[in-house]
């Protein structure tokens, strides 16, 4: 995969027809899970799709059909996007992830009742 950033200058003229041409090194920068090109991680009930970076390399989180975030692979740890606690699997950074927007999820609901 490259890093390809395309132009914006420019392109508030192109006609609706038009196709833009930005040669070979333009591949989509999120690959959904089931692309043919993407990095996939399946761990049981999650499957992690490599997003960008070197380190720490940078997975998109998902739960069935959902996205729940981002989970960080460094060289030896491995770490959600909401806290800053080091885990040694990435199944103990997802979960973390998961049982956090769950509470979120929980604690916004329980509010909304309370009204």
């Amino acid at each position: 995969m490259t890093n390809c950033r395309i132009p914006l200058q420019g392109t508030a003229n192109m006609s609706f027809h038009q196709e833009a041409d930005w040669g070979e090194c333009c591949e989509p920068m999120l690959l959904s899970p089931n692309h043919p090109n993407a990095e996939v991680i399946e761990i049981p009930g999650y499957t992690l799709v490599y997003c960008n970076g070197a380190c720490p390399k940078n997975y998109r989180v998902y739960k069935g059909e959902s996205m729940l975030g981002l989970v960080f692979q460094h060289i030896t740890y491995w770490s959600s996007g909401i806290d800053e606690i080091r885990y040694a699997q990435p199944l103990n950074a997802v979960v973390a992830l998961d049982d956090f927007l769950a509470a979120s999820i929980a604690k916004t609901t329980n509010k909304a009742l309370a009204a």
